[in-house]
């Protein structure tokens, strides 16, 4: 057993294009990692720093405390499994499983007994005397975990293993992925694009933007507590609905503008709003939103009036995309922009309600397109940011 850190590590390509920026993290004896963020944040690069398969500009990687940055990737007690399984089609599972002992000269008794073991862990010993375009996707990618596996590394390595697979599949193979690297105990670090794996998958999660570390922490924590607007955003589907507001007083108590409405703050979290300075960016989660048992008269301070655009229904749940006429925050990298005046770009006439928000609710209330609705929100687990900056204020 090992484990891994990565200190300060830093890629930059030879057209001065930075991929990975100072990254520092550590993967303990047994844990299951996760590297999580959009296409082309860097996460990787960084795993191929890791594995050997491309150069460190700078920092350190070390293996069960030894540097490794100037060992060849053969050199490294590492094992990766990659997207597109790069499996060999002329050779059987057995053979593919047991190509890089046998490259290793591995004899031959040795070498069929670690293959059959993986291949019993995996669930493949009925499967082993068939080539690849005989097997299933999730069969192949098995394949390519045993090849991996029967090395017996120090380090495990997964680059999106799962992305080739149909949406079933990938539920069904994340499952045996945990379940293998639970039962062999090995340090893993797992890449992936998808924030649902990583939510379910990774014992601490990682999430990159643009080649620079935004957080790194259990899963729960990122989704309850994330540091920045990018993270909230990020975690959670459907996404966390964001707006811009103003601080303001109603009735001697704080309170929240959004748009022609307002949400009062409970004391323990008006606190947090001492540096505000009136602007802030309200997060609220689809699933602390719910429907009003009000008769339809005027809002009160924990409730908004919206306006239904769409209902789907999903049998445990539905999801209601509404509109409020609160601006939207969005990222400066996304198609619609909040600009100084508070509106979105393109929405065109002040008070105008802005679609894109989601509430999850109950599968048996009845909610038709085109209506009216009054939802009340948690406000204990609003979620408060700095627009300027994106960071996070404190939890009160």
């Amino acid at each position: 057993m090992a484990t891994l850190s990565l200190e300060d590590v830093t890629k930059v390509y030879d057209n001065d294009v930075e991929a990975v920026r100072e990254l520092s993290l550590d993967v303990g004896d047994g844990e299951f990692v996760v590297l999580v963020g959009p296409s082309g944040c860097g996460k990787t690069t960084a795993l191929r720093m890791v594995a050997g398969l491309e150069e460190i500009t700078s920092g350190t990687v070390r293996l069960d405390g030894k540097v490794v940055n100037d060992l060849s990737a053969k050199a490294r007690d590492v094992a990766m499994v990659f997207q597109n399984y790069a499996l060999y089609p002329h050779l059987t599972a057995h053979e593919n499983i047991g190509f890089s002992l046998a490259m290793r000269g591995v004899k031959k008794a040795e070498r069929d007994r670690r293959v059959r073991e993986a291949a019993e862990v995996l669930g493949l010993t009925e499967v082993l005397d068939r080539r690849p375009r005989q097997l299933s996707g999730g069969q192949r990618q098995r394949v390519a975990m045993g090849r991996a596996l029967v090395r017996e590394p120090a380090v495990f390595l997964m680059d999106e293993p799962l992305s080739n697979l149909d949406a079933k599949l990938r539920v069904q193979m994340r499952t045996e992925v945990m379940r293998v690297q639970r039962r062999l105990g090995v340090a893993t670090l797992y890449v992936t694009h998808d924030q649902t794996e990583a939510m379910t998958m990774g014992d601490r999660v990682a999430v990159l933007r643009e080649g620079v570390l935004q957080q790194f922490a259990p899963p729960q924590e990122l989704y309850d507590r994330p540091s920045n607007l990018f993270v909230a955003s990020f975690m959670g589907s459907p996404s966390m609905n964001l707006y811009r507001a103003t601080v303001t007083d109603r009735g001697g108590r704080p309170a929240l503008a959004l748009g022609s409405q307002s949400l009062e703050l409970p004391p323990a979290r008006s606190t947090e709003l001492r540096s505000a300075e009136g602007a802030v960016v309200v997060g609220i989660r689809p699933e602390h939103l719910s429907l009003s048992t009000g008769n339809g008269a005027a809002p009160n301070g924990h409730t908004l009036a919206a306006d239904v655009e769409l209902v789907e229904a999903l049998g445990n749940e539905q999801l209601v995309h509404f509109a409020l006429d609160a601006p939207l925050y969005r990222d400066t990298d996304d198609v619609m922009v909040v600009d100084e005046t508070g509106l979105a770009a393109g929405e065109g006439i002040a008070g105008t309600p802005v679609a894109n928000s989601i509430a999850r609710v109950d599968p048996e209330a009845k909610i038709d397109a085109g209506g009216r609705i009054e939802l009340t929100v948690d406000v204990r687990r609003l979620h408060l940011f700095d627009p300027q900056t994106g960071a996070a204020y404190p939890h009160g």
